[in-house]
């Protein structure tokens, strides 16, 4: 965790987002918004790790906010940590149901948000690594079976002509060796004459004289 996280702290108060930036600012950067609006705008130009995000606010609501997060597949990951003067179960359910990972109630206990925002980084840390494991494994599985897909492609019996050694290709062609191989493989010539092509070329100069 070499880099510091960046948190976007939400909320229609300037004193709240105050209350929050001093207490998290000596471990993280703090990116601010005052509405819904000015969240998402947030949200796209700097892609924060973690979100505390207010439920009450006027333009449109933090519920609304988080929704419109979760639908969006290159933010969904993003914890959201909802911070609320609405201390009820429903209210809570409701923040967890759309994909809150935590609810805070106001007044906001600043060494129990700390608590909260460092355990819940630290788990977004380790999934991502995880995630970032998996991406990399298929994109090696991938890269592997674009490898025995090719090399397959000259297994088995190709049928060549004894005379001038030209291959019958799948569409009962007769192609030049060459070209048939640079079709079905990433392989690259490099042109020469064997020892009997050149004496027998030798000879042939010689006898022109």
């Amino acid at each position: 965790m070499g880099e510091r996280f960046k948190i976007l702290a939400v909320d229609d108060e300037p004193v709240n987002i105050q209350l929050i930036s001093s207490a998290l600012k000596d471990k993280y950067d703090i990116l601010t918004a005052l509405d819904g609006h000015s969240a998402i705008s947030q949200l796209t130009l700097n892609n924060p790790d973690l979100i505390l995000l207010d439920v009450m606010m006027p333009d449109i609501d933090g519920f609304e906010v988080c929704k419109i997060i979760k639908a969006n597949p290159d933010y969904v990951d993003i914890p959201i940590i909802f911070l609320t003067a609405m201390d009820s179960y429903e209210g809570k359910r409701r923040g967890l149901d759309i994909g809150g990972i935590d609810y805070l109630t106001k007044p906001i206990d600043l060494d129990l948000l700390k608590l909260r925002v460092r355990n819940h980084l630290e788990s977004k840390y380790r999934n991502d690594l995880v995630k970032e494991q998996r991406d990399l494994l298929m994109r090696q599985k991938e890269e592997l079976e674009a490898t025995l897909a090719r090399v397959r492609q000259l297994e088995g019996i190709i049928p060549i002509c004894s005379c001038c050694k030209k291959i019958r290709d799948d569409h009962n062609s007769w192609q030049q060796m060459e070209k048939y191989i640079s079709e079905h493989s990433e392989a690259l010539f490099s042109h020469g004459l064997c020892p009997d092509c050149f004496a027998e070329q030798m000879k042939s100069l010689e006898d022109l004289k």
